[in-house]
């Protein structure tokens, strides 16, 4: 049995550019698909949040419309009642990455408020790199990528492929013209190589230990991958 660390947005919303608040947390497709993947599997699972702070979830992500219906809906918010480790995290500063075998981040719009600009989340992003464990980032989870930077001012990232929420996906929800910044834009400025896939589709990218998902489609397949590198 592995231990998996799930490191979870803090915050309830993400500022926009007008100084105003939009609504989020933690997508719950994406936190969910991986959990039970990764349960179903035999494997612990720890949740860890800046300041240790129980995470909220996006309560656009548990509407009909964004999971294919009420019927699917339900079933994601039932599961999502399911994973108490929610409701009992860790502080991410007490984090010791030693502890655990693979790290996962779930995307919503949340860690483009805390986790971009963590330097707790942003450190042991760098040590998961070097440590060769696997790394699984979805959606907007991405987001934290900005954070992992060397002594030196380099993105540790600088040069990996990964899949990331794109700009097409970000207008397509109503947001980007809203925006301070975003995701795609401030992770190619950084160095690191976003493939794009179709928006909305599934789309995984695996370079080295680090998997990445583009959306919350990609969830599912994001956590197979990361199961077959626990083996």
């Amino acid at each position: 049995m592995s231990k998996i660390l799930f490191v979870v947005t803090g915050v309830d919303h993400w500022t926009l550019a007008d100084g105003s608040r939009h609504a989020t947390g933690f997508w719950a497709e994406e936190a969910v698909a991986p959990y039970e993947a990764f349960k179903a599997a035999g494997h612990e699972v720890v949740v860890a949040t800046p300041g240790g702070v129980v995470p909220t979830v996006d309560r656009a992500s548990l509407a009909a419309e964004a999971n294919g219906g009420r019927e699917n809906a339900d079933r994601i918010a039932a599961a999502l009642e399911s994973f108490t480790e929610l409701r009992a995290p860790v502080s991410l500063a007490d984090v010791r990455l030693e502890d655990y075998d693979a790290v996962f981040y779930p995307g919503g719009h949340g860690p483009m408020e805390d986790l971009a600009v963590d330097a707790d989340s942003g450190r042991l992003l760098v040590r998961a790199l070097e440590s060769g464990i696997p790394l699984g980032v979805v959606c907007h989870g991405p987001a934290a990528l900005l954070a992992a930077v060397r002594e030196d001012g380099r993105n540790a990232f600088e040069g990996y492929e990964v899949a990331a929420f794109t700009n097409a996906e970000e207008i397509q929800g109503g947001l980007a013209d809203r925006a301070k910044w975003l995701l795609q834009d401030r992770l190619t400025d950084a160095g690191v190589r976003v493939r794009a896939g179709e928006p909305w589709a599934p789309n995984v990218v695996v370079d080295r230990t680090l998997v990445t998902g583009q959306n919350p489609a990609s969830s599912a397949p994001l956590a197979e991958e990361l199961l077959k590198m626990l083996g």
